[in-house]
């Protein structure tokens, strides 16, 4: 009897060490990128595809935002505008020229269009191509696409708020929203403590635009109030500022609790002038991007929006930073 005892005890210590190690089970993996988003300690980088796979795809469309959860990209970055008719639709452009087959029957702009004319429009690729069948998603099948599944960052957006939160709400995808903007933090709270249930949001911080004294004040505003304080804070200094000048702002954001967001998707948006065609010519002659990507996570920035998802993935798992 003690033997079994004995025996049964061993057992149940080792299964109690082995769950102690085992990694933590989430209902979706939305809930997985939103507890690393969370945790700015993390090594884990956080990639977030601009427009979506548009190298393959026609921009902010629906495969564009398959294609990117199927690589494994925790971030979609998407663009709303409004119709004629107010409803929230993917474009980029306020124009519907460059990205559908308008044809000049009534006038270009997104918002001189009902949802249905717009839905008669086809959506073309990147290379001028029209596609045989594919239209402009609305915000709402976006969502539905992307509810568990990614995290979504509505860029140009925050002055839609009031009509993208009862969508949002609707689905019961608001906690997978992170929304973006220059504003000053007494408005973003003013406008996001208006309702029960908030998206995430990030301050975009760029010294050309005279705005870093936002940094200062969300910083000040998350120390006082932890509720408060940004999961993350987009920083865009361009070539005439110097890695040094980077860095500091790294160093900050980090030490407050929060991760720093760059975007490499032209060189005068890194703060260190590299880019993800930089990364791509590197990975070509050499085989490896590590000169481009490497230097950005050695400054601690831990949320990447790329325009070359599929070469910065295989990157950072390659450095075990990514699953």
């Amino acid at each position: 009897m003690k033997l079994f005892s004995k025996l049964f005890s061993i057992v149940l210590l080792s299964g109690i060490a082995l769950s102690c190690c085992q990694e933590p089970q989430y209902a979706t993996r939305a809930e997985k990128i939103l507890a690393e988003m969370r945790n700015p300690n993390s090594d884990y980088v956080l990639v977030a595809s601009h427009r979506g796979d548009w190298r393959n795809y026609p921009e902010n469309s629906i495969p564009a935002i398959e294609s990117v959860i199927r690589m494994g990209v925790d971030i979609m970055e998407l663009d709303v505008k409004m119709t004629k008719d107010s409803v929230i639709v993917l474009s980029h452009d306020g124009s519907l020229r460059r990205c559908t087959n308008w044809k000049g029957e009534h006038g270009s702009g997104v918002n001189k269009n009902t949802l249905a004319e717009i839905k008669n429009l086809k959506l073309k690729t990147a290379h001028g191509v029209t596609t045989d069948s594919l239209r402009m998603p609305t915000l709402e099948e976006a969502f539905l696409v992307c509810k568990d599944r990614i995290i979504i960052n509505i860029d140009q957006g925050f002055q839609y708020y009031d009509l993208i939160m009862p969508i949002a709400e609707k689905v019961g995808i608001t906690e997978q929203l992170l929304i973006k903007g220059g504003a000053a933090v007494d408005f973003v709270n003013a406008k996001m403590n208006q309702y029960p249930s908030k998206m995430m949001y990030m301050p975009i911080v760029s010294p050309k635009k005279d705005n870093c004294a936002a940094l200062d004040s969300f910083i000040a505003a998350g120390q006082a109030d932890p509720a408060q304080k940004p999961l993350a804070y987009e920083l865009c200094y361009g070539r005439q500022y110097s890695p040094a000048d980077y860095k500091e702002a790294v160093d900050k954001v980090r030490a407050a609790g929060s991760r720093a967001w760059v975007n490499t998707l032209w060189p005068t948006l890194s703060g260190l002038g590299y880019d993800d065609d930089a990364a791509f010519e590197s990975f070509v002659q050499t085989g490896s991007a590590a000169p481009v990507y490497g230097a950005i996570l050695e400054t601690g920035v831990s949320m990447i929006q790329t325009d070359r998802p599929e070469l910065l993935l295989n990157y950072l798992r390659s450095v075990g930073r990514h699953d």
